[in-house]
């Protein structure tokens, strides 16, 4: 048997008939469009694909091929020659019982991935895990199309932070040539994920941007989200895309920690610029991501937790190569 763990995924996908694919809570872009392309591409073959997620697909994916289709639960049922799981690193992420009811097929490209499956393949070379996707479709000998290629696409667009990341490679822009090549109009597509905006955004956009914390000498931003806030402005929960990223473009900030406490809990996102390692932030505290996006959540909030999160970001920030000021506690 070959150790290639491409190959083999490939053979296991060929051979059986009935899949389930899931992805983590929470799904992002990357992980929403890796299981759409994936799905689109099992049932090119004539196989069975049902995606099933914990929660609900983010506004701005929903218009994405597919994306009607998408099963919210917290169990799945039947029996599948494999699940299928994107773009997650570890089983529990997904918050769906009964995965581990077939085979796991784990696809990922998180530092850090449990290695959970009875098939795992692990490229953190890989800029998305879309990127993945596109090369286990072209396995499959799966032409790409329109419906493909937009998944593929939305999920390398949404993972490189508008291709802005520094996971970015060759085969990033090869994989985006062929997704072009099969007919998406990518800039109609990037409009819908980026200029499809509530009203409510825009005043939350200018609310947060109003009450940004700058700490360590204007190095880190700090913004706050929570019930109130959303209310006020009229904002939706699952429209908040983009709006941790602008912080970063004023030329002295270099990581910026959003801070969401919604239903109790409070999830923190973290993006940076270069090479300041936020992901190494969020694993301190049971998360993780990529080296700019990260996340993790604060099942225990208070100052002293919050204290302790500003405290690692100045260090990665420090440790980047760049000179900062101590910085006070939130």
């Amino acid at each position: 048997m070959t150790s290639d763990p491409l190959a083999r995924i490939t053979t296991a996908l060929l051979d059986g008939e009935r899949f389930v694919l899931a992805s983590h809570v929470r799904p992002d872009g990357d992980s929403i469009g890796s299981q759409l392309a994936l799905a689109h591409a099992l049932r090119a073959l004539g196989k069975t694909a049902r995606i099933v997620n914990h929660d609900a697909p983010p506004a701005y994916l929903r218009t994405l091929p597919g994306a009607d289709g998408i099963e919210v639960a917290a169990a799945v049922d039947g029996r599948f020659d494999a699940a299928v799981v994107l773009e997650c690193g570890t089983l529990e992420r997904t918050e769906v019982a009964g995965l581990d009811r077939q085979p796991v097929v784990n696809i990922d490209h998180h530092a850090g991935n449990a290695m959970y499956g009875a098939l795992n393949w692990f490229d953190p070379t890989a800029a998305a895990c879309a990127e993945m996707v596109h090369d286990l479709i072209a396995a499959l000998d799966v032409a790409l199309t329109p419906a493909i290629g937009a998944a593929l696409y939305a999920g390398i667009l949404t993972d490189t932070g508008s291709f802005r990341h520094a996971n970015i490679t060759a085969r990033t822009f090869e994989t985006c040539r062929d997704v072009a090549a099969c007919g998406v109009d990518v800039a109609a597509l990037a409009a819908a994920i980026y200029q499809n905006s509530s009203l409510g955004k825009l005043r939350l956009t200018g609310r947060l941007l109003n009450e940004m914390r700058l700490e360590a000498d204007g190095r880190v931003a700090v913004l706050r989200i929570d019930e109130a806030l959303l209310r006020e402005t009229g904002c939706p929960p699952d429209d908040m895309e983009g709006v941790i990223n602008l912080p970063l473009a004023a030329r002295d900030v270099e990581a910026v920690i959003m801070l969401r406490t919604l239903d109790g809990a409070t999830r923190v996102s973290l993006r940076s610029k270069g090479l300041v390692d936020v992901r190494a932030v969020a694993a301190a505290f049971g998360g993780g991501g990529h080296r700019n996006a990260a996340g993790c959540t604060l099942d225990v909030p208070g100052p002293d937790v919050e204290a302790r999160l500003l405290a690692r970001t100045v260090a990665a920030v420090t440790e980047s190569g760049t000179h900062v000021a101590a910085a006070p506690g939130f």
